[in-house]
């Protein structure tokens, strides 16, 4: 299995591109094959799908889109078409929030997604969309806060709300301090 390819694009269609590494060019699959431009190097990020008579590479810009993707492809029901069809008219983050506040009118509005769709990748899905948001300010002893909030027992997705609002200049046995009380409230 591939983890990421680094190449120049060669060539854009509709539902691919190709990715030239060493010579040989990769036909990846990903949902939006125009955010690429031509005779430009990138780092795709991608998964092998292989089934009976399928073996199929997919490729994506960030690791959050390739883990959305494959935890999208994981519900029952959703197959890859399915989640890349969402992966291109959303972003990550809107598509995590719409999961995470059962949001099934944006869900329905990727193609393929009925009533029943959305509503299995809602159930499936959420609560285990733990991305990080890019604001959240990460370094060592916010790191050691948040392990021993979820050695605790607490939920990434409240402990994400908490780490937000912390004052970061207090010493990690103070911030554990902090933080319990904040989730308390």
């Amino acid at each position: 299995m591939y983890g990421y390819i680094i190449g120049k694009i060669t060539k854009i269609s509709p539902k691919n591109i190709i990715v030239e590494n060493n010579g040989i060019g990769y036909l990846i699959i990903v949902p939006n094959p125009y955010n690429f431009k031509l005779n430009e190097e990138y780092k795709i990020y991608t998964y092998q799908y292989v089934r009976e008579d399928i073996l199929d590479l997919y490729g994506f810009v960030t690791e959050e889109e390739k883990d959305l993707f494959l935890k999208l492809i994981s519900v029952n029901g959703i197959g890859p078409k399915s989640a890349l069809s969402i992966l291109a008219s959303g972003r990550v983050k809107e598509i995590c929030d719409a999961i995470e506040n059962r949001n099934d009118a944006y869900l329905k509005k990727f193609p393929g997604i009925g009533q029943k769709a959305s509503q299995q990748i809602i159930l499936d899905l959420r609560g285990k969309l733990s991305f990080q948001d890019d604001n959240v300010v990460k370094n060592s002893k916010l790191d050691d806060v948040e392990q021993a909030l979820i050695a605790l027992g607490y939920a990434k997705k409240e402990i994400t709300k908490v780490l937000e609002k912390i004052d970061t200049s207090l010493d990690e046995g103070a911030l554990i301090k902090k933080a319990l009380q904040m989730m308390i409230k």
